[in-house]
């Protein structure tokens, strides 16, 4: 019998009925062209992300992994700031297998760099099912290792960089902290995960509680990790820069804030994934809104829950600059 979910807060109730009578769930493999229009139609324009002359944007073809295509960054620079300044590198969602730079959760990430007074830059990463691991994580790093070494010719401070992602771009953002440590690359000030894909396995607590309840559901999460893995998911040959849970050591890894909610498949993966950075004697601060659903703050921004979860993510920012 599956277990009942926790109840949805009561500003999202509503709105989460009203999504799901308009986006089919769970997601399939026919699903994927649907949800790529939805993300296209919902592109930022220059004109949004500027904000009023707030931000200087550029976009710049930049080389990709070896033997792989160049890739695209947005950078988004504060107008009113002078350099160097911190930089979100962006990594988007969509399940693996849609988004883009310019997706609609890159809003968020302005709204905390516009109080921070820090930049966002957006990576493009090719995506699943015609471009499997390693294709999207690779890009990823590619980009992250360019802004690196050019940051300073863009106003722009290398030592401060945060990675941050939500869903499958948290998931990348957590495999980059692991590639940098590994590959001794980039050293990142921070991760901010936001309801992160970690682990392809789908085999918490929560994945089945709600395999079919909310936004992302416990069976369209396997079907982002099919896409992105083929065969390879949840067997023994899964690599933890494709999916960060399935790393043995977290060790030595740039302070992590970790968010899930409390009614979203997601949920335990991300509490185990804070627990085990902890037993390393690492950093990290874990977040489980109550009655919350995957990527609620995008859809509901006006919510209390939404405007405090945005609130905690520029207060630990602020900290981890300050230190």
């Amino acid at each position: 019998m599956q277990a009942t979910p926790p109840p949805f807060d009561a500003e999202l109730a509503g709105p989460i009925d009203r999504i799901l009578r308009d986006l089919p769930m769970p997601l399939t493999s026919e699903l994927v062209q649907d949800r790529r229009r939805r993300s296209t139609s919902g592109r930022l324009s220059d004109e949004h992300i500027r904000r009023d002359g707030t931000f200087e944007i550029e976009e710049r073809m930049v080389p990709g992994p070896a033997g792989a295509p160049a890739i695209t960054l947005l950078i988004c620079r504060p107008a009113a700031v002078r350099g160097p300044v911190s930089v979100i590198y962006h990594t988007h969602g969509g399940g693996m297998v849609a988004g883009s730079h310019r997706s609609t959760e890159l809003v968020g990430e302005l709204d905390r760099a516009q109080e921070l007074g820090a930049a966002v830059v957006s990576v493009e990463y090719r995506l699943a099912p015609e471009h499997p691991d390693p294709a999207p994580v690779e890009d990823c790093y590619a980009g992250l290792c360019w802004l690196a070494e050019h940051a300073a010719g863009l106003g722009l401070d290398p030592d401060r960089i945060f990675l941050s992602g939500n869903s499958a771009g948290g998931a990348l953002a957590a495999g980059l902290a692991l590639l940098a440590r590994d590959r001794s690359g980039p050293r990142p000030v921070g991760q901010v995960l936001q309801f992160p894909m970690l682990d392809d396995r789908c085999s918490t607590f929560s994945a089945g509680q709600m395999a079919r309840v909310g936004l992302w559901d416990g069976e369209s999460n396997l079907v982002g990790w099919t896409a992105l893995l083929g065969e390879r998911c949840g067997g023994p040959d899964v690599s933890c820069y494709a999916a960060p849970g399935r790393a043995e050591d977290l060790s030595a890894l740039p302070p992590a804030f970790i968010e899930v909610g409390s009614v979203e498949a997601l949920r335990d993966e991300g509490i185990t994934y804070a627990s085990r950075i902890w037993q390393t004697g690492g950093e990290a601060e874990l977040h489980v809104w109550s009655g919350a659903f995957h990527s609620f703050d995008e859809w509901v921004p006006d919510a209390v829950v939404s405007k405090a979860a945005h609130q905690a993510r520029v207060a630990w920012m602020r900290r981890v600059l300050a230190g």
